[in-house]
């Protein structure tokens, strides 16, 4: 892990620990008690205008805590992401209508575009706590929610023991989650990419991912193997009503 190469270092020094991976992010970490908070994010949005010319998606600010040989990440990242390059599944909905909300680190993923509100978490039974708060606040709507902990706590530290529990904690939220859905509600669970924790490797995995749907008829049905993730944005805004993005095919009518 990169904080146990160079955490003592930076700690010493106060040098910036930079560093970037297989998929398109430049990152930046610093220990909380060496760098302030605002001072990280302030580099991170300076990096991020340099980064613009390169075509990289995301600068992401990691803040850390701890000594040397047990620093920790801390749930205080903060991504500073490229401006989508078209309209999303969010701008549409917002635009015809639709409330939308996003927890975790949606807002910083879209950079805040498409969204009526959002809340930032820390972990993932923290994320599933507010959705269910807002299923039963908001009076229809989308709610995007980020669940990071399987990704950023477990499948990047090689942890497949802590992978499981974090497993456990979603599938924990699982009953009270499917029995606030109403008679016209759907819910998704989705992934953008692997991430298996016992490869040997702390990268993204290239697995098939999963596509989980509770709500209306989707109980039994296999939706198959999907040509694309834009499946999904395509199946929302079918279900709203409303137009869909460029790419993607809706399998609303699989599960109606």
């Amino acid at each position: 892990m990169i904080l146990d190469d160079l955490g003592e270092q930076h700690m010493k020094t106060g040098e910036l620990i930079l560093y970037t991976s297989a998929d398109s992010v430049f990152q930046i970490a610093a220990h909380k008690d060496v760098v302030p908070l605002e001072e990280l994010y302030r580099v991170c949005r300076i990096a991020r205008k340099h980064c613009d010319d390169y075509r990289i998606g995301r600068i992401i600010a990691r803040p850390f805590v701890g000594e040397p040989g047990s620093f920790q990440r801390t749930y205080e990242r903060q991504d500073f992401a490229r401006p989508p390059h078209s309209p999303t599944m969010l701008d549409i909905a917002q635009e015809n209508g639709v409330p939308t909300y996003g927890i975790g680190k949606i807002e910083d993923l879209f950079t805040g575009r498409g969204l009526d509100g959002a809340v930032h978490t820390e972990g993932d039974a923290d994320g599933l706590q507010h959705t269910l708060r807002m299923i039963d606040e908001m009076d229809g709507g989308l709610i995007m929610v980020n669940l990071v902990d399987l990704d950023m706590v477990y499948g990047h530290r090689e942890n497949p023991e802590g992978y499981a529990v974090g497993l456990g904690v979603i599938d924990g939220f699982l009953p009270d989650l499917t029995a606030a859905l109403g008679a016209n509600d759907v819910m998704m669970f989705v992934a953008d990419h692997g991430n298996d924790p016992t490869d040997g490797s702390t990268d993204h995995t290239r697995e098939y991912v999963p596509l989980l749907v509770a709500g209306l008829n989707a109980a039994g049905v296999d939706l198959g193997i999907r040509a694309t993730y834009a499946d999904v944005a395509a199946t929302i805004c079918d279900g709203f009503g409303i137009p869909a993005p460029s790419a993607g095919k809706s399998f609303l009518e699989d599960i109606t």
